[in-house]
């Protein structure tokens, strides 16, 4: 790899007082629109104001050491709970001295099994079985739309702890939302001058402005930082405890078109329409390498804990990149143009093409394992199609129809996501459906579970780490371009409950 290149000195305001920054924000930041009304923005602005007041007549905040300890212990206390209820089950109820110190034994082993188990799950070394717990969908569940965007999502980012997640949209407009309450803030974007000093290039048309059309978006494993990169070819860099812009990577020649963090690090991935990856780290504000390979531009990336990359371009191949080795494995499509990509684990990883298929592929292959073609058939009536679903065997192909009225547009597989270090795997088109999969054990196969109802291009989805919710954006268009439209669509992030039978330690 090669060696870092100098680094670039901090953005000195992150340390100035809430005062100072919250003055000069109001003084030079262009505030970008994403609510329906102005009068839900200052009804909004106006309660944000009254909790901040509260905040600051209450006592000091907790710092993220003491958060962090506080979390342990209640984490283990519910550790605890639950052995002690395995205990109640098995009927163990010795009166003497012995025996209560034996049953303390047991249950303090049986914590650290707990323990044990989870972090080899965190670890991804094994697979949680969570799709054989998936309950069918009750008549009332449905998507729920938590966040309005006044254009098309383009990316949504779940934070590490599910409590809080991040969207964006084609206007422009980064959203920092509560999964629980749908509460939501917005990041404003900085001055161009303010921006030039965070080591922002200028617009190579001065008599333009600068596009901030956002196509990715990241959160780091800590929380602590959310990446953004779109149309104006640069990554920037934000903090997600106050909303302030930290600084501007450039380097690419063309749009950013994903992005991801290595999980547990500070490493941050970009790909780009320039047929690059550029690898930065944020803590120190570097940029580290350059990987090159694909020949033409860079549609999704995802990354786990390894140093092993996955890209997928519109070059008709999807990469595996080994970054310290410096070496690549090249998997090709077989007859379509791959348009999104996943890790299951280091070695099994999942695609979904334009043609409407779903591909899983091992590492040890060069082709897919296991391909299910026409996921994702245009056949819903709120997308204006007359497709409906079939039974019969003859003219099917994974039990639709294969010939529908809609345009080829609606049945493209535009995002896939698994829930990490799980069996459970969703996939999203335009055809009116979120799909949900099981991945089966030794690359046997991919089965599908069921299907979620939502109308609009699903441009991205993003699972919850407890498999609890699966978030999707949504949008009257694709994420990276306007060549289809679905006008019933409401442009947002919606959430979909997924309840799961409990678990017997």
């Amino acid at each position: 790899m090669k060696r870092p290149r100098s680094s670039v000195a901090r953005y000195d305001g992150f340390f100035e007082s809430d005062i100072k920054r919250r003055g000069r924000r109001g003084r030079k930041d262009d505030d970008i629109e994403s609510l329906d009304s102005d009068e839900d923005l200052s009804d909004r602005d106006g309660a944000e104001a009254v909790e901040d007041e509260d905040e600051g007549e209450g006592a000091p905040e907790e710092t993220a050491d003491e958060k962090r300890v506080r979390v342990a212990k209640e984490h283990l206390e519910r550790i605890r709970a639950i052995a002690k209820r395995v205990e109640e089950e098995e009927g163990e109820e010795d009166d003497d001295e012995e025996g209560r110190e034996e049953r303390e034994g047991k249950r303090d082993s049986l914590v650290a099994d707990i323990l044990q188990k989870e972090q080899l799950e965190e670890s991804g070394r094994i697979r949680r079985f969570i799709a054989s717990r998936v309950l069918g969908p009750e008549p009332d569940d449905e998507f729920r739309l938590l966040v309005k965007h006044r254009q098309s999502v383009t990316a949504v980012a779940l934070a590490e702890d599910d409590s809080r997640g991040f969207s964006a949209s084609k206007d422009g407009v980064i959203v920092h939302w509560d999964v629980e309450s749908g509460k939501s803030e917005k990041y404003l974007w900085p001055s161009e001058d303010v921006l030039v000093s965070h080591y922002a290039k200028p617009p190579q048309n001065s008599a333009r402005k600068r596009s901030k059309n956002v196509l990715a978006l990241a959160v780091s494993s800590d929380g602590r930082y959310l990446a953004s990169g779109g149309l104006d070819r640069h990554v920037h860099l934000w903090d997600t405890r106050t909303r302030e812009h930290l600084q501007a990577f450039h380097g690419h020649r063309g749009p950013v078109s994903c992005l991801t963090f290595r999980q547990g690090t500070s490493q941050l991935f970009s790909g780009s329409f320039d047929r690059t990856i550029k690898l930065w780290n944020v803590e120190d504000r570097t940029h580290m390498d350059n990987l090159f390979g694909h020949q033409s531009e860079i549609l999704a990336i995802d990354c786990l804990r390894r140093e092993r990359l996955l890209t997928v371009g519109r070059d008709r191949t999807m990469r595996l990149w080994k970054v310290p080795e410096e070496s690549q494995l090249v998997f090709r499509a077989p007859a379509s143009s791959l348009e999104c990509c996943c890790f299951i684990n280091d070695n099994e990883f999942l695609s979904g093409s334009d043609d409407g298929s779903i591909e899983l592929w091992s590492a040890m292959r060069k082709k897919p394992t296991h391909l299910i073609k026409n996921a994702h058939a245009p056949f819903l009536l709120s997308n204006g199609c007359t497709e409906t679903i079939t039974h019969n065997v003859g003219d099917t192909e994974n039990g639709y129809k294969k010939n529908g009225t809609c345009s080829s547009a609606h049945s493209w597989v535009s995002s896939v996501s698994v829930c990490r270090g799980s069996d459970l795997a969703a996939s999203g088109a335009a055809n009116g459906l979120v799909r949900l999969w099981a991945v089966e054990s030794d690359n046997s196969g991919i089965k599908p579970l069921y299907n979620y109802s939502l109308a609009g291009f699903i441009n991205c989805l993003a699972f919850a780490k407890s498999g609890r919710f699966l978030a999707a954006g949504v949008g009257q268009e694709p994420r990276l371009g306007r060549w289809g439209r679905v006008p019933l669509a409401r442009n947002g992030v919606a959430i979909h409950p997924i309840k799961l039978k409990e678990e017997r330690v």
